[in-house]
């Protein structure tokens, strides 16, 4: 019989449950169309592109915005791709703008350094410095600083719950208040679980650094309301951690947690770009972008 490793996973069964990619066959399907998708987006849509928040290479964001006038200042969601914190690039994400910038919003699609090139604290240093930098470059982005929200996909999604936790702001400059919102899709909010599956050969966490990267250790910095989204189709492990800072955090913050029916946990977050879908219109709505 095998052991069980964390609570009544087994290595197998934990490490399957894990991958994502497993999951869904057909996966570059996916990545291509988000990938064709983002090309167009770039090449139509006013933007700001490969601007740099730090020295490395890969501390970049392209900032997509609406066509407004001359001066204005618009809301913007600051978005963190997944790829389980060792692989992606923004690139593939620009497609996500489609769904702000029609309707007024700016759209920030971060990149960041990969692990193993950088270890977990360095990666969370990073995403937390490209939100210090919209904050303080915001008016010249064109960007309303009083009206921030974040979101991302997987390792996105414990990237968003890192920057709505407490205890990071005052290091980076950044009024605590800053972000108004969230969104995880198919986010990891247990480190611990990661720590314990094949993905920590490239991570190599222990268990001092899953805990201090894991979203559930901390407490919510403000009351900003939280959308928690999972595909239906995804596995136990991603429907657990998707519930994971309801237990901790819903007594100050208003968590939303969606099923997205049907989907997996590629088309899950593409679910994002389509207004009329329910993950599109809860991020709207959270905004205040719903006419």
């Amino acid at each position: 019989m095998s052991q069980d490793v964390y609570l009544d996973y087994s290595q197998e069964r934990l490490d399957e449950l894990l991958d994502a990619r497993r999951s869904v066959p057909d996966f570059l399907a996916y990545t291509d169309r988000f990938t064709s998708r983002s090309a167009t987006t770039r090449a139509s849509t006013r933007a700001h592109l490969d601007v740099a928040y730090g020295p490395n290479d890969r501390e970049r964001l392209d900032v997509f915005l609406p066509e407004t006038p001359a001066g204005e200042l618009v809301p913007a969601n600051i978005f963190f791709h997944g790829g389980y914190w060792r692989s992606s690039e923004k690139e593939r994400y620009s497609f996500l703008a489609d769904v702000f910038t029609p309707r007024g919003a700016a759209c920030v699609v971060v990149e960041y350094a990969l692990i193993p090139a950088v270890d977990m604290d360095e990666l969370i240093r990073q995403c937390r410095a490209a939100v210090a930098h919209v904050v303080s470059h915001a008016a010249e982005l064109g960007i309303d600083s009083s009206q921030l929200y974040v979101s991302g996909h997987s390792a996105g999604g414990q990237i968003v719950g890192l920057l709505l936790a407490a205890g990071w702001h005052d290091d980076f400059g950044v009024p605590v208040d800053a972000i108004r919102g969230g969104c995880s899709i198919s986010g990891l909010f247990d480190m611990q679980a990661i720590r314990l599956s094949y993905l920590n050969e490239t991570l190599a966490l222990d268990e001092q650094s899953a805990a201090r990267n894991s979203p559930s250790t901390y407490r919510p910095a403000t009351d900003a309301p939280l959308i928690a989204a999972v595909g239906g189709l995804e596995g136990a492990e991603f429907h657990r951690q998707n519930s994971v800072l309801d237990a901790l955090w819903s007594d100050r913050v208003e968590i939303t947690t969606m099923h997205l029916e049907g989907l997996n946990h590629y088309s899950a977050v593409e679910s994002l770009s389509d207004p009329s879908s329910p993950l599109g219109r809860a991020v709207l709505a959270q905004m205040g972008l719903l006419s």
